[in-house]
């Protein structure tokens, strides 16, 4: 597997182990202290063959993934859910993509998304609320779910909405999705 657009991630053994998972190239934001240059270098890369913003699902990578795609729009986005991403050492608590299996970095790269500035799609709010991802005890592991099924991410309330429809999850994905966590509960 081959992949045309240059994948940011967080430090060097991220991308080891992306290049032990496929041939690609990467920018290294060296943790969350997103500097200028890096910010250029990432601007000049979407320009030329298109960004993939793959960063840890933990704090910090959120961070960074919020910062570049607000200096470089149109940025594509891969995700790992905590689980995939979590080290297999009892003793090492950390959350990585150096964690992660080349086939967990393979389909999550397979299934990369692109926010739109258009965020009014076909889920509301209402949908949120009627499958108890809002407004109930609950809702954040439902939250958690849904995010793994669909490869967006964990979010909380306010954001699940926003970011459904940024990556115009169809009204039919997200209830399938939402099928697929009830079977499971």
């Amino acid at each position: 597997m081959k992949i045309k657009e240059i994948i940011v991630v967080e430090g060097r053994d991220d991308t080891a182990k992306i290049n032990q998972a496929i041939q690609a190239d990467t920018i290294e934001t060296n943790g969350s202290a997103v500097n200028k240059e890096i910010i250029s270098r990432i601007r000049h890369a979407q320009e030329k063959r298109g960004v993939i913003i793959f960063t840890d699902p933990d704090y910090p990578g959120q961070r960074i993934r919020h910062i570049i795609d607000q200096a470089v729009p149109g940025c594509k986005h891969a995700f790992l859910t905590q689980d995939e991403a979590r080290a297999k050492n009892a003793h090492n608590r950390s959350l990585g993509i150096e964690h992660a299996s080349p086939e967990t970095i393979r389909e999550a790269l397979r299934k990369v998304y692109e926010l739109t500035e258009e965020t009014r799609g076909e889920i509301t709010k209402e949908d949120l609320l009627i499958n108890r991802l809002i407004g109930v005890r609950e809702a954040s592991e439902r939250r958690k779910q849904l995010g793994e099924h669909l490869k967006i991410g964990h979010t909380n309330g306010k954001q699940l909405l926003k970011r459904l429809n940024q990556f115009q999850i169809s009204k039919e994905e997200f209830e399938a999705a939402v099928e697929a966590i009830q079977q499971e509960d």
